[in-house]
């Protein structure tokens, strides 16, 4: 199974989709990518560099993401230019990776963690999607906590994503992450019972 993987900021997906490598699945994720296609020498990076300039690169001639997330969270045709250049780059990348683990297991379970799953238009491409969801205020307060942000900060940049309780509503799955750690792994374990997976 291809399970695309989604929530919004600060949702934890990154717990979840953990929980579920520890049972056994094999994980593409777009972060992870995303810094890949950003790495010095890559398309992307020049793109970017020749589209929002020299200054968003550190001294060592790599991305300065701080600066960058300055420049794009404040300015949303700024935050469509970035994901034009990114999103493109981080698809292909994608694309190969979870085809390289299909072909190694073609029973196994594949999870996608894609933060913009649904802003981007590629929950279809995937077999289901799981939706890692906090109720909005919840996500406001641990943005603030992990990025040391500003509540206004918070809140404006939570509400540059496709709303939460639309997101949940989408979902085929849903891991209500609001509550403790050994709460959202039981409800991962049952996931992953109910689905037949070994």
């Amino acid at each position: 199974m291809r399970l695309g993987l989604t929530g919004g900021i600060a949702c934890g997906k990154s717990t979840v989709s953990a929980m579920l490598v520890s049972l056994g699945a094999k994980l593409v994720d777009a972060d992870r990518v995303a810094r890949e296609v950003v790495l010095p020498g890559e398309p992307a990076l020049t793109a970017i560099v020749d589209r929002f300039g020299q200054e968003v690169l550190a001294e060592d001639l790599t991305l300065d993401r701080r600066k960058l997330g300055g420049m794009v969270f404040s300015d949303p045709d700024k935050l469509k230019d970035l994901e034009a250049i990114l999103h493109p780059a981080i698809r292909e990348r994608m694309h190969s990776q979870v085809e390289a683990y299909t072909t190694e297991d073609p029973a196994g379970l594949v999870i996608v963690d894609i933060p913009l799953l649904y802003e981007t238009g590629q929950a279809d491409v995937y077999d289901a999607v799981m939706v890692v969801y906090i109720p909005r205020s919840l996500q406001v307060e641990r943005l603030m906590a992990r990025n040391s942000l500003e509540r206004s900060e918070a809140e404006r940049r939570v509400g540059l994503q496709m709303d939460i309780e639309e997101k949940r509503e989408r979902a085929d799955f849903v891991i209500d992450n609001s509550g403790d750690l050994e709460a959202t792994r039981a409800q991962v374990e049952r996931f992953w019972r109910e689905q037949g997976l070994p």
